[in-house]
């Protein structure tokens, strides 16, 4: 067989003859050794995944920038023969190599499903028998027959026979889709009436089902979280080679003694000052915090970026099927005629009914009458003809009272000319009704019942409309979302009426577009048109995955619920994608975030709790910042003061400790939530973290005056005195950073006043009793304490003045 792929669409278009003429084959199926030469050449059915070497995932997690830096200061640390100090470096990057690859081992999940979904039986014609075989071994040119219950394992092309079939897990598409003789099904649908015997078209990652799998491999959203880690490297990084370029300038003019290895040991100190080491870690445990708080809320985080992403989410795509809507059909509304009660025409029609078909329609109105309070178990149903697509209704015999009567229910037109005696005004009334809620996408069924002893005399009992109903919490919902800055978007693969319709009931807005409206548009129209729109409809799981994409590309940071394998790819992209509980596992594996309750107000919840998140690490990361700006100018302006340095190496690796590590506990700080998306702006946090450093180093000159003019300390107990400032100071900036308006205006969270207090008596211990460290006194390790604590306070004035500049 020729090598070349056809598109399953493209099928649609040409005969059967021609079909089975592409594909060579024929309705007496294909013979083993022909199977066995189109696997050579299409493979096997199922979706094919690159595995990973994970020895060589984690290895590589000590290569790039940042480890980089902290390698060479690891290095350098062992150059001058401070080995301590170079294997708590090790240690620190391990640690967090460590973290980020126990991170990243469950990002192969949505594969792995959607390989599992496709590992099913199937009835395939081969050598002229009917055998079962594994799906993975269907090949195109197979004739396979499905029936009821049965998952499609393959795109393929009705030969013979009809079904009603289910697409709402790839198409969005609520309501069954009859096909018919030469109509194509696609692999991941489910048959829900009938059987056929069909010739399979396209299998694996040639399929509807798989081209979704090759999205979901492609799928990935961009790393804010990496971005905000390396602009932040790099304006410390700048500061740090400039101080460095300075101090070695001067020790040059100077002509300084054992000026190389002063200048060394500053590189690794400044190093190991501008590089965050502990971000990684800090990142992962803030939001390990925030994924604890939203399970107890119904919520599962699969991905933890996506916590910190979710806070500048600033749209909301919201799949209409499943997530705006229940995905369960449901009778809207009944409209009686010729003298009928409203509660007459539901028991003809759940009369003319059967529970045990599991049709669809006769489920739902048999729901609808028990809803309703409707009985009957006063009528005897005596016969029953199922719902056939030739004659596109149900029929009913029925008993009561010693009487018999017919009772259909089916397609309206159908229905309404089988009826006799419909005088003009009802027909006018039924097919203005009926064309009312076609415009609304509703479909809508005709019920009839015969009238006297002649069960062909039907009479037009009334109409009932079907439509997939909202959720309850749908409008509230969006109507949060808005407040919280956030534009609600909805895609569907419904047809436009009921998109516009949904979109109108759930007060998203009007602006209901089709994707076909945007094709061939240049990239800027179309990233102008979506963003302007209020939602798409009659798209595919391409285009779905495409909008996230055209959004992000216009600077938006996008949320997506969905609940179908249709939505993976974009559930994927996007920075936070949402499945819903009810949601299939593929959709489930793809998301960062499950709801494990029905009803999408948790999502608020998930968005208050991401942006608590992001006030939480937006204070480590200006405490981070300050303090590097304060260490870096300070041992400059000590090395110009002195000729010396004011920090040993061991010094700077409990300053890291103590700054870095033990204000993890700002995890679980008590915060607030702001009314609009949270974005980090590097350059404004950088800006304001600069002026409070430059305060900062302001009080640490004071504090270097003060140890040695009037304590009168040597060296080694100068730098104690100068580490035991910078300690107790940054834990008084934490104190004073994490409030953006004065620091008194909230309080503290119980972790993070226990951890300060710790690390103030642990500190003040250390410093009186020299552990690793040259002992101070009493008084001078408390006027340290004091000097710093007196400071802080100082400067939250103007760092209140600050954060309200530069918006933070």
């Amino acid at each position: 067989m020729d090598s070349k792929i056809r598109g399953t669409s493209e099928y649609k278009k040409i005969s059967l003859d021609e079909t089975l003429k592409s594909l060579e084959t024929s309705t007496d199926g294909l013979m083993d050794s022909e199977v066995r030469n189109r696997l050579k050449i299409f493979g096997y059915n199922e979706i094919e995944e690159k595995r990973k070497n994970t020895l060589l995932e984690f290895l590589l997690r000590y290569w790039g920038p940042m480890p980089w830096l902290l390698e060479l200061a690891m290095g350098l640390s062992f150059v001058l023969r401070h080995y301590l100090e170079g294997i708590i470096i090790f240690v620190l990057l391990t640690v967090n190599a460590i973290i980020g690859h126990m991170h990243s081992r469950g990002s192969q999940k949505a594969l792995e499903l959607l390989k599992k979904k496709l590992a099913i039986k199937a009835k395939v014609l081969r050598d002229g028998k009917w055998v079962m075989k594994e799906a993975k071994e269907i090949v195109p040119g197979d004739m396979m027959v499905v029936g009821l219950g049965d998952i499609v394992p393959a795109d393929a092309k009705i030969i013979s026979g009809e079904l009603s079939i289910d697409q709402s897990a790839l198409t969005g598409e609520s309501l069954p889709v009859e096909a018919h003789q030469s109509d194509i099904i696609y692999s991941g649908s489910v048959v829900r009436r009938g059987e056929a015997r069909c010739a399979v078209v396209n299998t694996g990652v040639n399929t509807y089902f798989g081209k979704t799998a090759e999205l979901v491999k492609i799928a990935t959203p961009k790393s804010h979280q990496e971005e905000i880690m390396m602009a932040i490297i790099k304006y410390m990084m700048y500061l740090g080679i400039a101080a460095l370029f300075s101090v070695l300038a001067f020790g040059l003019f100077m002509h300084l003694k054992e000026h190389l290895v002063t200048v060394l040991t500053l590189s690794v100190i400044f190093l190991m000052g501008a590089v965050p080491v502990a971000l990684p870690a800090v990142l992962t445990i803030v939001q390990t915090a925030g994924a604890m708080e939203l399970v107890k809320k119904g919520v599962l985080v699969t991905r933890l970026d996506s916590i910190e992403d979710a806070a500048s989410i600033d749209v909301l795509c919201l799949d209409k099927t499943g997530t705006i809507t229940q995905n369960k059909l449901s009778v809207t509304d009944t409209i009686s005629f010729s003298g009928y009660k409203k509660e007459a025409v539901i028991t003809i029609a759940a009369l003319a009914s059967k529970e045990e078909g599991m049709d669809l329609i006769d489920l739902t109105v048999i729901e609808y009458a028990k809803t309703t309070g409707i009985n009957i178990n006063a009528y005897k149903q005596i016969s029953y003809t199922p719902f056939n697509p030739s004659i596109k209704r149900t029929e009913a015999i029925i008993e009561a009272d010693g009487k018999r009567f017919k009772a259909i229910k089916g397609a309206a037109q159908i229905v309404i000319s089988l009826c006799r005696g419909i005088d003009k005004e009802t027909m006018e009334k039924a097919n203005r009704t009926i064309e009312e809620f076609s415009r609304k996408g509703y479909r809508t069924i005709a019920v009839a019942r015969s009238e006297g002893d002649d069960l062909d005399n039907l009479k037009l009992a009334g109409l009932l409309p079907l439509a997939d109903p909202l959720r309850p919490d749908s409008k509230s919902m969006i109507e949060q979302a808005r407040k919280l800055g956030i534009k609600p978007m909805m895609l569907t693969g419904d047809n436009i009426a009921i998109g516009k319709e949904i979109a109108r009931q759930a007060g998203i807005g009007g602006n209901i577009i089709r994707m076909a409206d945007i094709e061939g548009l240049s990239v800027d129209e179309q990233m102008k048109i979506v963003g302007e729109s209020d939602g798409f409809a009659e798209i595919y799981p391409e285009d779905k995955y495409k909008i996230v994409k055209l959004l992000q590309s216009r600077g938006h940071m996008v949320g997506m619920t969905g609940d179908g394998a249709n939505d993976a790819p974009a559930l994927k992209q996007a920075e936070m994608g949402i499945a819903v509980s009810n949601s299939t596992d593929v959709a489930k594996a793809s998301a960062s975030v499950v709801l494990t309750e029905p009803g999408l107000r948790v999502i608020i919840d998930a968005v208050e709790v991401s942006r608590k998140t992001y006030q939480r690490m937006l204070t480590w990361v200006i405490n981070k910042v300050t303090k590097v700006i304060q260490v870096i100018g300070l041992l400059t302006a000590g090395f110009f003061l002195l000729r010396g340095l004011v920090l040993s190496l061991l010094d700077m690796s409990l300053i890291i400790f103590a700054n870095d590590f033990v204000t993890m506990s700002l995890a679980t700080d008590n915060v607030g939530y702001t009314s609009n998306p949270n974005k980090w702006n590097v350059k404004n946090i950088t800006l304001s973290s600069f002026f409070i450093g430059m305060l900062l180093i302001v009080e640490g000159v004071i504090a270097i005056l003060v140890g040695s003019n009037y304590f009168h300390l040597d060296r080694p107990k100068l730098q104690t005195f100068v580490m035991l400032l910078l300690v107790f100071t940054s834990q008084f900036r934490v104190l004073v950073v994490r409030e953006r308006r004065y620091f008194w205006s909230s309080r503290p969270g119980n972790a993070l006043l226990l951890s300060t207090a710790a690390t103030l008596t642990g500190f003040a211990l250390l410093g009186v009793y020299g552990i690793f460290v040259p002992s101070l006194t009493l008084h001078q390790v408390l006027a340290v304490l004091g000097f710093s604590a007196v400071f802080m306070l100082g400067i939250d004035f103007p760092k209140y003045y600050l954060f309200r500049r530069f918006g933070l």
